[in-house]
């Protein structure tokens, strides 16, 4: 079938011939209109969430602090000699510390096992006082940010794009129609004509 369709010419619809159609030059505007707002949708999205995210990421970076908190009762597990380094088994304990304003506070954290109870540990809060994870690096908020712009990038684009899809399909079975309605017309005259 490719024999019989010729090279492929480039931006064909926007070129001028007495055999294009209205059609062809309502489907090359329904193609450019999607293809910008695909591109628009993506590149706007995927910046915006991406820098939402890094400015997150950065507040918690300012906000979040270390406190030095103390074990209230003896871990679960062994202590061995592996527990004073930071790759040792850790496991959840019951910790007391004290934030700025001198309130007192009890969460659980993580901690080396066996630890007894009093043994200092470093945890993170916020500024009201509460327990949270330690805040990311800004390299690792970076990677977060741009891995989370480009997901949202990429599905903003797929709407305009799939509505580009659709609305073309929808004029291509349209164009399609019409050919059939002329083929029914004036296909009887070229039987006549050639026979």
């Amino acid at each position: 079938m490719k024999a019989f369709r010729g090279p492929k010419v480039w931006l064909w619809r926007w070129r001028r011939n007495p055999l294009k159609r209205r059609a062809d030059t309502m489907e090359a505007w329904v193609l450019l209109g999607a293809w910008l707002l695909t591109l628009l949708a993506g590149v706007l999205a995927g910046l915006a969430a991406a820098r939402s995210v890094e400015d997150g990421l950065a507040r918690e970076r300012v906000e979040w602090h270390p406190v030095v908190a103390h074990v209230t009762e003896r871990a679960p597990g062994s202590a061995g000699p592996e527990s004073d380094s930071s790759d040792g088994e850790r496991v959840w304990a019951r910790v007391g510390w004290t934030v700025a304003d001198g309130s007192a506070h009890t969460g659980q954290a993580r901690v080396p096992a066996g630890s007894r109870a009093g043994t200092p540990v470093t945890v993170w809060t916020d500024p009201q006082g509460h327990l949270v994870t330690r805040p990311v690096t800004a390299a690792e908020a970076h990677f977060r940010s741009a891995l989370i712009g480009g997901l949202v990038g990429l599905s903003a684009a797929a709407v305009p794009f799939v509505a580009g899809l659709v609305a073309r399909g929808r004029l291509e079975r349209r164009r399609m129609d019409r050919w059939d309605a002329e083929w029914a017309r004036l296909g009887p005259q070229w039987g006549r004509m050639t026979g």
